[in-house]
Formats: C-alpha cells, structure tokens, sequence
C-alpha cells in the first residue's frame, strides 16, 4: 500500500487531510512559501488527531543556508514538537556553497532523536544528490522528500527513478511537489512506498482582506475531498 502524506498548515487543513484518509500529516504554516514551523498551539491540536504529524522545522523564508541563531531556534523547536507528542520532524540545512550542511543536520538530528526524521526539498537544491543522500543515511534520516529536483514531482520523474535505484532499502525516498489525482499516473512506473501532496483547492480572500494585506490572491485550502481522491488513485 503507498502511503499518502498530505501537507497542511491550518487547524481547518487538518481536520480536511484526517478525513480524507490521510495517513500521515506534514504539519506546517505558510505553504505558499513551501511551509514554516507550525505555532505550538497548531502542534498540540495535530497530536491528537490520530494520524501521525511530522512537524516543519523551518524559522524563515527563503534558502537553507542557517546561521547558529537560527539552528538555535530550529533546536527549540524542535523540542516543542516532542513536547507536543509529535511522530517526526521535517528540516534540512545546506552550507553557503550549497552542499548539505552534516555538522549542522547531526546537531538537529540529535536534537530529534527518537523522533522520525525527514529530509525536505533542500535535497532538491544540493549539486550532487548522491552524496546527499549518503550523508543522509549515514546521519539515520528516515527519508527524504523530493521532487527529482525539478519544480514537480512529474517532471523530475525520471531523475526520481536513478533516487530510488540509488536508495534501494538503505532510505525511503518519497516524491513530492505537483502531485494531484492528474498527475499521479506520470509516477506509475516507479517503486513508490510514499507520495506527499498538499491537495488543495482555491479559495476567495475577500476584496478588504486583499487590499489590506490580510490575505493573497491565489489562496488555497486542503480539501478532503481532493485528499480521498489522490488517496483512491494510489490503490493501482
């Protein structure tokens, strides 16, 4: 059975992904901008929905280049997400050069233990995945989200297949990015175990929250019935 991990990052998104069938949750805030570190209080709603919640661990915006301020944070909260009775935590941490930063993914690493780890699409960025990958196993990370280093998952689908064969059983790899009930048939022909996927649906910001900043044009909320679609598609 291919498992189906949706990311939300609202108390609605939430409640949307365990109905749908969701098997795990990828706990964020701000997935317009590829998702933060989830609010405590968002934290201690998701350990009880039932479903197992890997939480976020990312204190800012932009790339994955963290200055020891900001790997402190990321240490913090990664213990609010273990006091929370959180499943797993999701980070990655690159050097200025653009390599994946060991030294400072050990530390979070440690910081997690016990915890299952996932490695995001800062995977995507590093140019050779092959010993990132390595110095993830090495460094006991349970597995690694990509999307085959292309802007979707679909299109970087080829690139996804050489990840797997080079994986093998050592790390689950775990495609994502653009994954939807249309695209999913692109990725039939690979040894899938676990797809990610945000499953939403646009919703209307009203015309006084736009103008005020409150909200954005292009909005989109998890939608059910979107999650037990792709869900239902994943049973070839």
């Amino acid at each position: 059975m291919i498992k189906l991990e949706v990311a939300v990052d609202d108390a609605l998104g939430l409640a949307a992904a365990v109905a749908g069938g969701a098997d795990r949750i990828e706990l964020c805030a701000a997935l317009e901008i590829g998702g933060l570190t989830p609010s405590a209080g968002l934290m201690a709603q998701a350990a009880r929905c039932g479903v197992p919640v890997y939480a976020m661990i990312r204190p800012r915006s932009g790339g994955f280049f963290y200055l020891p301020a900001e790997l402190e944070v990321m240490h913090v909260d990664i213990a609010a997400a273990r006091a929370a009775g959180l499943a797993g935590v999701v980070f990655g941490a690159l050097t200025a050069e653009g390599v994946l930063d060991l030294p400072a993914m050990a530390g979070l690493c440690a910081a997690s233990a016990g915890m299952g780890v996932t490695l995001h699409r800062a995977f995507d960025l590093v140019p050779d995945w092959r010993a990132a990958l390595d110095g993830a196993v090495r460094l006991g990370v349970e597995r690694i989200l990509t999307s085959g280093g292309a802007i979707s998952a679909p299109a970087g689908a080829a690139r996804l297949a050489e990840v797997m064969a080079y994986a093998g059983t050592r790390i689950t790899v775990m495609p994502g990015a653009g994954i939807s009930v249309a695209t999913i048939g692109v990725l039939a022909g690979l040894p899938l175990t676990e797809v990610h996927a945000s499953c939403g649906s646009a919703v209307s910001a009203g015309a006084q929250d736009l103008a005020m900043g409150f909200s954005q044009a292009g909005a989109r909320q998890t939608d059910a019935g979107l999650v037990a679609a792709l869900k239902a598609a994943l049973l070839w």
